[in-house]
């Protein structure tokens, strides 16, 4: 019997800690977001891109990569957009899908000597095999590791923090709940957390500072509007409570850290035919004096709606803080990570 058919038997029994928190209150007993209302920061247009679905970084260089129709870009610290892991031996996967992206450090496994690599990249494979794809620093591409059929790759994010041993972590639903899977240099997958609630988008790890969640997985849940924890043990608590609109293609879906010293913001906006939020095919801008204005701090955790770009930030020490700061063109359909430059 296969390692995945053993976890379907057991989701029934999985370990999916209730966080006790009352409507309007997150598991530390904080409030969720206030009432809407005019937010400090508004996201803006900065490049147009068809098909744009994510974005990953920074590299090395300061320099980002972007997912865009089933192809992969590089975004300069200049804006310039080129393309990148073309020809032969390069990236491609279907267009129309949410192949999201995460960049992996250098970070050795002491378990089995191998590491990532500094620059590596890697992106969901939706689809009916599903699975994840590594790209080269140099371009090159080639499957890595499979995930269980039938599961529905939602989110990807590299443990740079080492509370899951430095490895990827990856979301996949099936029948209405989500496995957290990590998978380690040696592309050996193992299951942290199975009978999950749903979670999709932008997943990120937090960095030791943010409260009890430090080094924990973050992971939005558009559905019910929820942000939840996920530890190495395989605990799920909920974090916060956006306080947004919530339902599919509506609630919370992009998700990221604020480093030390950012300069801006950037998100993808997809075009998403017939659909309330049809988005607009390009890369949003939060510049530095909207982070400033909004009284964003490095640390703190960005989260925005897959309908409108509404983002909260959250603040976690003893306990957690929510507040309303963001807001993006009315038809902007947000989608994968938030990811910053630094000044």
């Amino acid at each position: 019997m296969r390692w995945w058919q053993n976890l379907a038997l057991g989701l029934a029994g999985a370990a999916l800690a209730a966080c006790g928190a009352s409507a309007g209150q997150n598991s530390a007993g904080q409030n969720s977001a206030a009432p809407l209302g005019t937010p400090p920061a508004v996201w803006v247009p900065f490049r147009h891109l068809p098909g744009v679905v994510d974005l990953a970084g920074p590299r090395a260089d300061g320099s980002y990569l972007v997912a865009a129709a089933g192809r992969l870009f590089i975004l300069g610290r200049d804006g310039a957009l080129s393309p990148f892991a073309r020809g032969a031996g390069g990236y491609q996967t279907a267009t129309g899908t949410e192949p999201y992206l995460t960049l992996a450090g250098s970070y050795p496994d002491h378990g089995n000597g191998c590491s990532f690599g500094r620059n590596t990249a890697f992106a969901l494979e939706p689809g009916a095999r599903p699975g994840v794809i590594v790209i080269s620093p140099q371009g090159r591409a080639r499957r890595f590791a499979g995930l269980p059929p039938g599961t529905s790759p939602s989110g990807i994010a590299f443990d740079s923090g080492g509370r899951f041993g430095h490895r990827l972590l990856v979301t996949a639903g099936f029948r209405g709940r989500t496995t957290v899977f990590a998978i380690g240099c040696d592309a050996q997958v193992s299951a942290i957390a199975a009978g999950a609630p749903p979670m999709e988008g932008g997943i990120a790890v937090a960095p030791a500072t943010f409260g009890r969640y430090g080094g924990d997985l973050i992971a939005p849940d558009e559905g019910h509007g929820l942000v939840y924890a996920v530890d190495p043990a395989g605990t799920v608590v909920t974090v916060a409570r956006s306080g947004l609109p919530a339902g599919g293609d509506i609630g919370v879906e992009s998700a990221g850290f604020v480093p030390p010293g950012a300069a801006a913001a950037y998100l993808a906006d997809r075009f998403s035919a017939r659909n309330r939020h049809p988005g607009d095919n390009a890369i949003l801008r939060l510049p530095a004096a909207g982070l400033a204005r909004a009284g964003i701090r490095a640390g703190d955790l960005l989260v925005a709606t897959e309908g409108g770009a509404r983002t909260i930030d959250i603040r976690c020490a003893a306990a957690c803080a929510v507040r309303y700061v963001a807001a993006g063109p009315a038809i902007a359909h947000p989608e994968g990570h938030i990811v910053f430059t630094s000044s």
